[in-house]
């Protein structure tokens, strides 16, 4: 009775059911013990010592298989499946998604909105809805590039270039850039009535350029990062079959976000759609309603323009740039404040990962940037188009209407100001490290192996066009 008391009380003590366990079997191999010895005699009583001992492994192999048994079998799969490994990236990710959230001049923002909060088994758990992507298969970002001073960008290989196109950024001159004036082995084939070229390595047919001018909306007029990482390599494999094994590079062109937005607002004005934008996410195209009845809104006003709640002018960068099916695409059950906090994390958090960017107001800078990073030239510098129409425009607006359109961009205006610090910090790392960066910066665009750009006729391709072109 005594014994079975003291077991009990064990029982009641409040410990885990493993040291439950492990003290049942303990006492039970006490008792069967105890039973072998009051059976034995001669043997026992002339070898004492090694009797001990050999009961005392016994005990300890005895233990260890029980351990071994019930981890196996019976430990709750929420407490033996976390391995330290998991529990460090879980950390990970979320410091990453703080890092993507403050901008480096700022160290107040967070997402406070959002619902962080740490489960009963210590995981850090965020809204359902939301997992970081970190990384995207086959692409390198910034940090993939930089780690290695000597890096290129091997056209020769199988490295593609894959130009996200925001509109109204100044993506359409850049991409004409990328396909008639960068300095190359092979250059650019371009063809007239198509409007479109071939980027093909010096040694195969096979594109080193994915965007508008090279390979098409192959991905659906002005994709985004949600439709282009989940498109490129597929469209590809379409072209060039399977089997090949490509590294992505993604860039982009990022603008002021009042002076995009009048922009937009002017190329709609007369009559631009982007119609054949397919706005796919989650496995479907996404079904937005129209601002307008008719085949456009042209004419438009600006109050007209501002009030529509399905206008995907409104924080247009930061939409294209996030990850959408973070916040269930565009049929999205989050709260307003969360779904807009998740997306503005994840634009920065991908603007960040891109190995480049530029911004619409720094060509040069842009220009530099780009030719350092990749180890690729211009024949032609950049120019600055300062006289805009969306300068024209916003001389004229009063200041209700220029603090209502930045109301509606107040995402926009966040990551723009991410954008520009980081922008301006790649740029100095780069021109830190040049020491002949006082040259190469007053002659970009000034090659001794080419005299001036490549002529072609672009006078007859409109800007930004409403169809699959």
């Amino acid at each position: 009775m005594g014994r079975r008391a003291d077991i009990d009380a064990e029982v009641d003590a409040p410990i885990s059911e493993l040291e439950v366990l492990v003290a049942s079997e303990e006492r039970e191999s006490e008792r069967d013990i105890c039973g072998k010895r009051s059976t034995t005699t001669g043997m026992e009583s002339r070898h004492p010592r090694r009797n001990r001992l050999r009961n005392v492994v016994g005990i300890c192999l005895f233990l260890a298989l029980t351990g071994i048994v019930y981890l196996g079998y019976f430990c709750p799969d929420h407490v033996c499946a976390l391995t330290n490994r998991e529990i460090k990236e879980s950390v990970r990710l979320s410091e990453s998604l703080a890092v993507a959230v403050v901008p480096p001049a700022s160290g107040s923002a967070t997402l406070s909105s959002v619902s962080i909060e740490f489960d009963r088994n210590g995981l850090l758990s965020v809204h359902p809805a939301f997992k970081l992507q970190n990384n995207i298969q086959g692409s390198l970002g910034y940090d993939d590039v930089f780690a290695n001073d000597t890096f290129q960008f091997d056209i020769n290989a199988h490295d593609v270039m894959v130009f996200l196109h925001i509109q109204k950024t100044g993506g359409t001159l850049f991409g004409k850039h990328l396909v008639r004036d960068l300095e190359l082995q092979r250059s650019c084939s371009c063809q007239r009535r198509r409007k479109r070229c071939f980027c093909f390595r010096p040694n195969r047919n096979e594109n080193w350029l994915f965007s508008r001018y090279s390979t098409g909306w192959k991905c659906g007029l002005h994709a985004d990062w949600t439709e282009l990482t989940n498109c490129v390599d597929t469209e590809l494999n379409k072209i060039e079959g399977e089997g090949i094994k490509r590294r992505y590079f993604y860039i982009t062109i990022i603008r002021d976000p009042v002076a995009r937005y009048l922009s937009e607002f002017r190329h709609v004005q007369r009559g631009a759609t982007w119609r054949g934008a397919r706005h796919w996410c989650g496995g479907t195209q996404a079904d937005i309603p129209q601002c307008y009845d008719g085949p456009n809104w042209k004419g438009v006003t600006l109050e007209e323009f501002m009030e529509c709640p399905y206008n995907l002018a409104r924080n247009r960068q930061t939409r294209m740039l996030a990850d959408l099916s973070i916040v269930g695409c565009y049929n999205s059950t989050l709260s307003k404040a969360d779904r807009d906090r998740l997306m503005l994390a994840s634009a920065k958090h991908n603007l960040q990962f891109m190995p480049f960017f530029m911004l619409t107001e720094y060509q040069k800078v842009g220009q530099y940037t780009f030719e350092e990073t990749f180890k690729m030239r211009f024949a032609v510098a950049f120019e600055q188009h300062n006289a805009t129409l969306s300068a024209a425009t916003m001389a004229t607006l009063s200041m209700k209407q220029l603090d209502a359109i930045r109301r509606l961009n107040s995402l926009d205006l966040e990551l723009y100001e991410f954008a520009k610090n980081l922008a301006f910090q790649r740029f100095k790392r780069l021109r830190d490290r040049d020491p002949h960066f006082v040259q190469r910066f007053q002659h970009l665009g000034e090659l001794p192996s080419r005299q001036s750009a490549t002529e072609f006729n672009w006078d007859s391709v409109i800007e930004d066009t409403t169809d699959n072109e």
